[in-house]
């Protein structure tokens, strides 16, 4: 019988690390992808620019991905999730836009610096973001009940400031913030700057150990000296921030502030990528890894129910249907069955050959 621990491979191990089945997940939906479009891995040029299945799914998941980094702090340190993600992302589109716009409606030039639009709609979401982490940290507000609030008005407001029209922004280098640079898309750029200075920030700093202490015992981590509400309260801050920059990233792809849709249903995306990358959602030891996986597992998901003609209506509904599938694999109630099983199997296998002998 072969020893896989001696020979360097332990597939207990690996099928036991929290990635394990969020990396399953993702290899899963694309092989459904493969098996409906068989050039799905081609990568050419087209127009000067980077084309296939691959760069649209990396793409199409940028801003999902700048959520789910936000997301998943807040959940590891408070145990809620900020169900206002997608309307704060609104508001700082309809902050930079109207800047941008001077106020008018459609513009073809640019009233203030980009720079400066943009930064303002990512100051103005850290303020929502702000909002929410002083009703959670220092109020004891339940944070799907204090992130509802924005939820509910973050789109009202938007709408306030761009008085209730769409802003439109016909300029090509606004446009260029959801187009390319060179060949490569530019939401996949802002997406990878913000995943690695997530990872510095947590990895290079004690920030990732202070949030997952808070979210496994708030109180035990104040008796060691941890400020819990401030560290609650800069995640919510975080979170915030980066909502706005998921959304002058989108408002850049339809160069426009549409506060009825700019991130309308994206919350919950961004709450299911950390529930599918395994991160428990009660709060703790979290993977920023895990989430990102997950976020381009249900874009990838998104782009097979398209390639399956699924209308758009619908969609929500065969998602859901997959997510919750999905989620139950992870489940530890699913895990301890399985592991159970296992020893129950291993138990009689040796019973058997003990017999035998």
């Amino acid at each position: 019988m072969t020893d896989t621990k001696k020979s360097g491979f332990d597939f207990h191990k690996i099928t036991g690390h929290q990635l394990f089945m969020p990396v399953v997940c993702l290899l899963l939906v694309l092989v459904v992808n493969v098996i409906k479009t068989p050039d799905f891995f081609s990568i050419g040029i087209e127009n000067g620019h980077l084309s296939g299945w691959t760069i649209t799914v990396i793409n199409r998941a940028s801003e999902l991905v700048i959520l789910a980094v936000g997301m998943t702090l807040v959940t590891a340190a408070s145990g809620g999730q900020d169900i206002s993600v997608g309307a704060v992302m609104a508001v700082a589109a309809a902050v930079c836009c109207q800047m941008l716009s001077g106020g008018e409606v459609s513009t073809e030039t640019l009233a203030t610096p980009i720079i400066i639009a943009a930064i303002a709609g990512i100051l103005v979401a850290g303020v929502c973001g702000a909002f929410n982490g002083f009703l959670v940290a220092n109020l004891g507000i339940q944070p799907m009940v204090a992130t509802l609030i924005l939820y509910t008005a973050g789109r009202g407001i938007a709408q306030l400031v761009t008085a209730g029209q769409i802003t439109y922004i016909r300029v090509e280098s606004y446009q260029r913030i959801g187009a390319y640079v060179g060949i490569i898309p530019t939401p996949i750029i802002f997406a990878v700057a913000t995943v690695l200075v997530a990872w510095l920030v947590l990895n290079k700093t004690a920030l990732g150990l202070y949030i997952e202490s808070v979210g496994v015992n708030s109180n035990a981590s104040r008796l060691v000296g941890l400020n819990s509400t401030t560290i609650k309260f800069l995640a919510y801050v975080i979170c915030g921030l980066l909502a706005g920059l998921a959304g002058v990233v989108n408002s850049g792809r339809i160069y426009s502030a549409d506060a009825n849709n700019i991130g309308l249903n994206l919350e919950m995306d961004a709450i299911l990528a950390v529930a599918l990358g395994g991160n428990m959602l009660g709060g703790g030891k979290f993977s920023l890894a895990g989430s990102i996986i997950g976020a381009y597992t249900i874009q990838a998901l998104t782009t097979t129910l398209l390639a399956f003609g699924v209308p758009s209506e619908q969609m929500p509904v065969y998602k859901a249907v997959v997510v919750i599938i999905i989620v139950v694999l992870q489940s530890p109630v699913y895990k301890r069955m399985f592991q159970n099983l296992k020893a129950k199997r291993q138990s009689a296998k040796t019973a058997t050959q003990g017999g035998e002998q």
